[in-house]
């Protein structure tokens, strides 16, 4: 019975809710944020020392067929030495970016949750602030574990002494351990993001479906574009531009859902209570 009354309402809230609409807002301002992110990134690269062939193998290897283009061309002007004013451009444009992004999310969530936003515009743009940080950080660390956890772990054993048995134990599980940490950053967005007090356990269940999906989707989408897709010949130049903002909306989506899952068990044990008085 109350496996049913769960799909029943969250199936409803599915055909009611705008969710397109608000995975197409996010995926704006997702697009809006990407390249001064993609600038401040690329302007550490020469920090680290990262192997140029590394990092082309990667882009070649994970990103879409279509998109590797669109980012290998603004490599080269900005890695091959360290370039301080860019880093703090890029900081300041992508937080402030990205944080419109954060604040749609905010706004999609407290509409799945059926409440009004009443805190105030300057608390609500600095948690919108230390969320993008933190889902920055995390995407970063999703993304670049796989590829460069080698190279990361080097440099914390070099520079912070960290002990090889740690460092090899950290190798075996950066998959694992980029996976675990999104879920954990979308717990902490579930929970704080919507305009009501949210403990851990009532939203692992969404945090966990997003991060499964988007690593789900995104893989698909790459073999996709990579195998069947032909933007290019369809959109030329701007078939690059045309893929990332399908990406960007499908993680939108992922997002989206996951907090649906949250606000539908939440409304489910609302209703528990009111029949229970």
């Amino acid at each position: 019975m109350q496996k049913n009354s769960f799909h029943s309402l969250f199936f409803h809230k599915l055909k009611t809710d705008p969710i397109p609409d608000w995975s197409a807002t996010l995926a704006y301002y997702f697009m809006l944020s990407i390249f001064p992110l993609l600038i401040f990134l690329l302007a550490l690269i020469p920090y680290f020392h990262f192997d140029l062939d590394t990092i082309y193998s990667f882009i070649n290897d994970y990103v879409p067929e279509g998109l590797d283009e669109l980012f290998s061309t603004t490599i080269l002007e900005v890695i091959r030495e360290p370039q301080g004013g860019l880093v703090s451009f890029g900081v300041l444009a992508t937080i402030w970016s990205a944080s419109n992004g954060v604040n749609a999310l905010i706004r999609a969530v407290n509409r799945s949750y059926n409440i009004e936003e009443t805190r105030n515009f300057v608390k609500l743009r600095i948690l919108s602030i230390l969320l993008t940080i933190a889902m920055i950080a995390v995407i970063v660390v999703t993304l670049l574990m796989p590829v460069f956890g080698n190279v990361i772990i080097h440099a914390l054993e070099e520079y912070f002494f960290l002990p090889h048995e740690t460092a090899q134990i950290l190798n075996k599980l950066r998959w694992i351990i980029g996976i675990g940490l999104m879920t954990f950053v979308l717990m902490v967005v579930y929970s704080i993001a919507p305009n009501v007090k949210l403990a851990f356990k009532q939203v692992i269940i969404g945090a966990v479906s997003a991060t499964v999906s988007w690593q789900v989707i995104s893989a698909l989408f790459a073999t996709y574009v990579s195998n069947f897709g032909n933007f290019t010949a369809t959109y030329g130049s701007l078939g690059g531009v045309i893929i990332l903002m399908l990406w960007f909306f499908l993680t939108g989506v992922s997002l989206v859902i996951g907090g649906e899952i949250n606000a539908t068990l939440y409304l489910q044990k609302q209703n528990r209570q009111r029949h229970r008085l």
